[in-house]
């Protein structure tokens, strides 16, 4: 018998370390090779990690949240034949006391001092012990879970592992209480409710709403509130709020949509406003710019790479639309399209979620009237798309309907005056507002 260690691998150019969000296998679990074992994530970007081996897990070497430096060992196998590992395997060979198990957040480094997370394992500690939700399912008893408080019609969260076997057994996620991080479905809890025949599912309906469930915030949701923190708390925001007429717009788009060629994507109002920008911001290049506070330096970019703020199962991700400036109305729609689905599976890649210079985000279909949009950081503007209303309008002889719609808008006050950010709004508004001179160069 040998064992086999694996370790964080190199996840993407550049990146040091990643987050584990989900361990997929249990200590003691026998696994194939090929079979997932857990998922990390750095920036935006989630991976999960096969299993090179056939064998039996014998250590797991990070709680969920903790950050791993790439190159430290992550987990141990037990193998029939020769392993990569001179050492005997942890969980059989003598250990002089048990270690005190990591802190979520830790960070694990695999050049560390003797108490590191290799070490640990030299030293043959016992495999640790599951957290309490998986020896509560282990036992497939009925829990209160985060799944019990999830709101009707909430989408459920699943890896795509988890999904794939979901659907491959005719299961409705939506009925499967999840007790991962934020409500998301494990394995364990999938084999729970297949065991249960449903009856998981029917009682924690039935558990009382008084009840408090403590999550710990990791993975995408804890990304988006460092995001969010550092550009609350380092920009000085100015919202600007114009009220647009969009019928003839939508007269446009109807039309271009029912002329279409059949390869071609329908066009939304977003793919319009991406050109408007595109043509404002030539004349207030300004506004397409990254101010490195740190050192004091704006940098302005000729390429407009617009970051496009979409929501997903496992919270908002940011993909980038590159060089919006030398696409057309169509071209927006198909990337717009091709990475909106890329984000909402799971499956952008790194370069597709970094490098925006100015970002878009839409709240309309919600019904929201007026927002006042978080700039993503370093950026210096956000302009936030809110409901189409048709609203009646005094065109100087009579009220007449019309498709009215307000653009919320937010600007960085250190780099954009108020005055720059009303005139960069004004010529969108007057673009969309004659969306013929959007097709016409000057």
């Amino acid at each position: 018998m040998g064992v086999h260690v694996i370790k964080l691998p190199d996840v993407g150019e550049g990146v040091a370390e990643a987050e584990l969000v989900e361990w997929l296998v249990n200590d003691g679990e026998n696994v194939r090779e090929d079979q997932l074992l857990a998922s990390v994530m750095t920036d935006k970007a989630t991976v999960e990690i096969p299993s090179p081996v056939e064998g039996k897990i014998i250590w797991r070497g990070a709680n969920i949240g903790d950050v791993i430096s790439v190159g430290s060992p992550i987990i141990r196998i037990e193998i029939d034949g020769e392993g990569n590992d001179s050492g005997e395997p942890a969980a059989t060979a003598p250990a002089s006391k048990p270690d005190a198990p990591a802190k979520q957040g830790d960070r694990l480094n695999g050049d560390g001092p003797k108490d590191d997370v290799e070490a640990r394992a030299d030293r043959a500690a016992p495999a640790r012990q599951a957290p309490p939700a998986r020896q509560a399912h282990a036992a497939r008893a009925p829990m209160v879970t985060a799944a019990s408080n999830r709101r009707p019609g909430e989408a459920p969260l699943a890896p795509p592992a988890v999904r794939k076997r979901a659907i491959d057994a005719g299961v409705d996620l939506r009925r499967v209480p999840g007790s991962g991080p934020a409500g998301r479905i494990t394995h364990d809890d999938l084999d729970a409710y297949i065991d249960s025949g449903g009856a998981l599912a029917r009682s924690s309906a039935r558990v009382a709403r008084s009840d408090v469930t403590e999550t710990p915030m990791v993975g995408l949701r804890r990304k988006i509130a460092e995001k969010m923190s550092v550009s609350k708390s380092r920009i000085p925001h100015i919202t600007y709020v114009e009220e647009i007429d969009v019928t003839a717009l939508e007269d446009l788009r109807l039309r271009m949509n029912a002329d279409r060629a059949p390869d071609r994507q329908k066009l939304t109002l977003l793919p319009f406003l991406m050109r408007a920008m595109a043509r404002a911001i030539e004349k207030q290049p300004q506004v397409n710019a990254l101010f490195d506070d740190d050192e004091g330096v704006i940098r302005q970019f000729g390429a407009m790479n617009m970051g496009v703020a979409t929501q997903t199962e496992s919270g908002l991700v940011v993909p980038v639309v590159r060089n919006v400036e030398a696409l057309n109305v169509w071209d927006c729609a198909a990337e717009l399209t091709r990475l909106a689905d890329a984000a909402r599976a799971g499956r952008c890649k790194r370069e597709e979620l970094t490098g925006s210079t100015i970002t878009i985000t839409s709240l309309g279909a919600m019904g929201g009237v007026v927002t006042t949009p978080v700039i993503n950081h370093p950026e210096v503007a956000i302009v936030g798309v809110n409901k189409m209303r048709i609203l009646p309008h005094w065109d100087g002889a009579q009220f007449v309907p019309r498709k009215m719609m307000n653009l919320s808008s937010s600007f960085d006050h250190r780099v954009i005056d108020g005055w720059d950010a009303a005139v960069f709004i004004q010529k969108i508004k007057s673009l969309l507002e004659a969306p013929a001179m959007i097709f016409v160069e000057e």
